[in-house]
C-alpha cells in the first residue's frame, strides 16, 4: 500500500527557528515570504536579489553600521528590531545626514519561536516608516542552539549629508551652550530592570526612538550647530568626555539642569549607579553658539521626543579635555569616562 508523502520540515508546522531556515532552501524562502516580505517589502526588496541598486542624489553621502545583540530582545519601550532601526537612523542623524536607506542581517538561534521574530520584524518594519526610510536589502543566517542568545541583527545604513551643515567632535569652542534633548539614562534602567526583574515605583520604559526629524529641523533652523551625538553607551558622560577631548576644551555642567526622570534617578540611587553613565536611545547632545541656544532648545520642545530639552552647562578655555558638574550643593567634581561597562548587551 503506498503511503502519502509528507514534507518534514514545513514551515507552517514550525513554531520555532529550523536549521533548514537558514539553509538556502525551501525553508529559506518561506521565512522570507511569510516572515519578512509581508512586513518589509518595498519596490526594492522585493527584487529578491542579492543587492540593492539604487540612485542617490549627488553630494556626500554617510555610510555607518552597527550589530544588535540586547538581552532581554523585548523591553518596556521597545524590542531589538526597532532599536536596529532607530539606532542606525540616529547614528547617521548626528552627523546631518538625512537617512535613506538600511540594511538588515539577522542571526537566528535553531529554536527561536517564531511569532517572537514576526513580532520583532513587524517592529523594525514601524520603525523604518516612522524614521522615513527603506531596508533594501537582508541576509539570514541560523546557527545551531545555544551559538547565540536568540537573536542578533546586523543594520547599516546609508545617508544623504546635508552641505549646509559641519558637524564634528573638535568644533566646541569657548562660549558654546551644551543641550541634552531628554531625560538621562531611560533606556539603560529600562534594560536593567527587565532584565534583573527589579521593581521600582513608577514606570521606567526605554527612550527607543528615531531623530532624524527633530535632528532636520534643528538643523533647518539652525545650521551652525557645532556638535551633535547620540548618547548611548556609556550615557551623556562618555559623550561629554569625548566631545571634550577632541576639542581640546573644557565643558561644565550644572546637576541641576540634567534632566533625570524621578523613577531613574531613584533606581540609579539604589543601585548606585551615576544616571550620567547610563544609555539612552532616543536622546541627543548639541553643543550650540551661545546665541542660538534658545532657538535650537524651542525647536527641540515642539518634537515628543524633545519635549524635556535642556540647556546642562557650556563649553569653557578652562580645563581643557574635561567634563566637570557644579553640584546642587555648590561643590564642583569630574565627569569621569565609566569606569567599566555598566550593563553588557544593552543595545
Amino acid at each position: 500500500m503506498m503511503q502519502s508523502f509528507n514534507c518534514p520540515l514545513p514551515l507552517i508546522r514550525h513554531e520555532t527557528v529550523q536549521m533548514g531556515h537558514g539553509a538556502g532552501g525551501k525553508l529559506s524562502r518561506e521565512l522570507m515570504q511569510a516572515v519578512f516580505m509581508p512586513h518589509l517589502g518595498n519596490v526594492f526588496l522585493d527584487m529578491l536579489d542579492d543587492q540593492a541598486k539604487l540612485s542617490l542624489p549627488s553630494g556626500q553621502v554617510a555610510f555607518t553600521t552597527d550589530t544588535y545583540v540586547i538581552s532581554p530582545v523585548f523591553f518596556p519601550g521597545g524590542t531589538i528590531g526597532s532599536l536596529a532601526v532607530n539606532g542606525t537612523v540616529n547614528d547617521l542623524s548626528v552627523g546631518g545626514a538625512k537617512p535613506l536607506y538600511l540594511s538588515a542581517g539577522f542571526v537566528l538561534e535553531e529554536g527561536f519561536p517564531l511569532v517572537d521574530l514576526v513580532r520583532i520584524v513587524a517592529d523594525m518594519a514601524d520603525a523604518a516608516r516612522t524614521a522615513g526610510v527603506l531596508i533594501v536589502t537582508g541576509d539570514t543566517k541560523v546557527v545551531q542552539k545555544g551559538s547565540c542568545d536568540g537573536i542578533f541583527i546586523n543594520t547599516s545604513g546609508i545617508g544623504l549629508l546635508r552641505d549646509d551643515v559641519s558637524l564634528s567632535c573638535r568644533n566646541l569652542k569657548p562660549g558654546d551652550r551644551v543641550l541634552l534633548s531628554g531625560t538621562a539614562g531611560d533606556h539603560g534602567m529600562s534594560i536593567m530592570t527587565a532584565r534583573e526583574a527589579l521593581s521600582f515605583q513608577g514606570d521606567i520604559a526605554s527612550d527607543c526612538a528615531s531623530l532624524n526629524r527633530m535632528i532636520e529641523s534643528v538643523l533647518d533652523a539652525v545650521p551652525q550647530v557645532h556638535a551633535m551625538r547620540d548618547p548611548t553607551r556609556g550615557g551623556v558622560a562618555a559623550v561629554l568626555n569625548e566631545l571634550a577631548s577632541a576639542s581640546a576644551a573644557g565643558i561644565e555642567i550644572q546637576e541641576h539642569a540634567v534632566p533625570v526622570r524621578a523613577e531613574v534617578r531613584g533606581a540609579c540611587e539604589l543601585l548606585g549607579i551615576d544616571p550620567l553613565h547610563v544609555a539612552n536611545e532616543g536622546k541627543l547632545v548639541a553643543v550650540v553658539p551661545e546665541p542660538y541656544a534658545s532657538k535650537v532648545l524651542d525647536v527641540m520642545r515642539s518634537f515628543e521626543e524633545g519635549r524635556d530639552a535642556a540647556v546642562i552647562g557650556s563649553v569653557t578655555a578652562d580645563h581643557p579635555g574635561m567634563v566637570v558638574m557644579r553640584t546642587s550643593l555648590g561643590s564642583r567634581r569630574i565627569v569621569d569616562l565609566p569606569a567599566g561597562e555598566l550593563l553588557p548587551r544593552i543595545c
